[in-house]
């Protein structure tokens, strides 16, 4: 009598769900994980068949796959490598894995079924399925920008052939010719170094987090799972940013950046500015906006803007630690607007000040994260386009101020 009550207890407090059923279908015994995850009382569930928890269009077949397997009762696994549901009380399906089992009672045949919902499972094979998808279409732009990097050495090449023919007797332009072909040439070679370089990496974090993920198939091993997810999200984030600054380079580069300006709502685009960036703020870092004008009607190109401002605030992001503020200053008085862009990171130190706005260049105290050297130059650029400055305060250790003044018009 006393083995007949642990056995009673082991029953109903496994932690997986288990049925029982009679070989017509009908539900004799369940456990209470059976009766929470199907949402029906222990007293419903012995008064309903199986048919009664399995989606309308399984439904149907299900009564020839109970009878084979009372033809065959051999212990087998269902659910695994393919898509098996089961429906709750209110009707909502969800995936699940089965293992059916039986025994004897008084020479009746009984089915024991131990079911498995394995809904954060397939959830997190989606995202791992996204995510693969992201870091394959970068590898494809990749691809493409390396080519159109190709294309273009070729052409000035062909065009460097017929200026040399032109103009072999103007020694000077000829020189100019050269050295302009060898910074192009220096270019690619830093581009392909860096991109190699800066993907590796990231790539080799994905693919080992991908197959690590696969070998955490219980649910007791659920914060493991997370955990990788978050590490493959976080990777994609920084292989999209690389590849954005490869992609500005070149089209600052080709000289297809122009400066449009419109009529733009300044207070409201930085609100907006803000939303935006909050989604890449470490733990406990906030941005906060100092807007100090009565105007908030102005005519500027705001995507040129908008395409500086992210790579200083993202900078400021990445630099600095968790629980760190980072303040959008706002001035506009006689006819310049003013940004200033305050953080509490690491700085720069004095020595690599002179040298920040230098394509592919990066401070000492940077070289251990993450980053292409390009971003500096590449708000440098922008700002130029705009007609205006850009100038910075920094020290190690305490933090930076970049500023930027822009002629407006009103």
């Amino acid at each position: 009598m006393e083995n007949l009550e642990i056995y009673k207890s082991i029953f109903n407090f496994c932690a997986e769900s288990i049925l029982v059923s009679d070989k017509f279908g009908n539900i004799v015994l369940i456990n209470n994980k059976a009766s929470l995850l199907f949402g029906y009382s222990i007293d419903e569930m012995t008064k309903i068949k199986i048919e009664d928890l399995i989606p309308m269009r399984f439904k149907g077949k299900h009564p020839e796959l109970r009878e084979s397997f009372i033809e065959n009762p051999v212990p087998r696994s269902m659910g695994v490598g393919r898509n098996l549901f089961a429906k709750k009380k209110n009707g909502v399906e969800f995936p699940v894995e089965l293992s059916l089992s039986h025994f004897k009672d008084e020479n009746e045949i009984l089915i024991m079924s131990f079911i498995i919902d394995i809904s954060e499972r397939v959830s997190q094979e989606k995202d791992v399925t996204e995510s693969h998808l992201e870091v394959l279409n970068l590898s494809i732009e990749m691809a493409k920008l390396n080519s159109r990097l190709e294309t273009r050495v070729e052409e000035r090449t062909e065009e460097l052939a017929i200026a040399v023919k032109k103009l072999a007797e103007n020694k000077k332009e000829l020189i100019l010719l050269l050295e302009k072909e060898k910074g192009l040439n220096e270019l690619k070679s830093r581009f392909v170094t860096t991109a190699s370089h800066e993907f590796r990496t990231p790539l080799a974090t994905i693919l080992t987090s991908i197959s690590l993920l696969g070998k955490y198939k219980r649910e007791d091993e659920q914060e493991n799972r997370e955990r990788h997810i978050n590490r493959i999200k976080s990777t994609v984030v920084n292989l999209t940013q690389i590849l954005s600054d490869f992609l500005s380079i070149d089209k600052l580069e080709e000289g297809h950046v122009k400066n449009n300006p419109s009529e733009m709502n300044l207070k409201t685009f930085f609100e907006d500015l803000k939303e935006e960036m909050n989604t890449f703020l470490k733990f406990g870092q906030e941005i906060l906006i100092d807007y100090n004008s009565e105007i908030d009607i102005i005519f500027l190109d705001g995507h040129l803007l908008k395409n500086a401002l992210i790579n200083l605030v993202s900078n400021a992001i990445k630099y600095s630690n968790e629980e760190k503020k980072i303040t959008i200053k706002i001035d506009l008085n006689d006819g310049i607007l003013k940004i200033d862009v305050i953080d509490n990171g690491i700085g720069i130190p004095e020595e690599d000040q002179p040298y920040l706005f230098d394509r592919f260049y990066r401070a000492t105290n940077a070289v251990n994260i993450q980053g292409t050297g390009l971003g500096m130059s590449i708000v440098k650029r922008y700002v130029d386009i705009l007609n205006g400055t850009i100038d910075f305060i920094s020290e190690k250790d305490k933090g930076s101020t970049f500023t930027i003044e822009l002629p407006i018009l009103g």
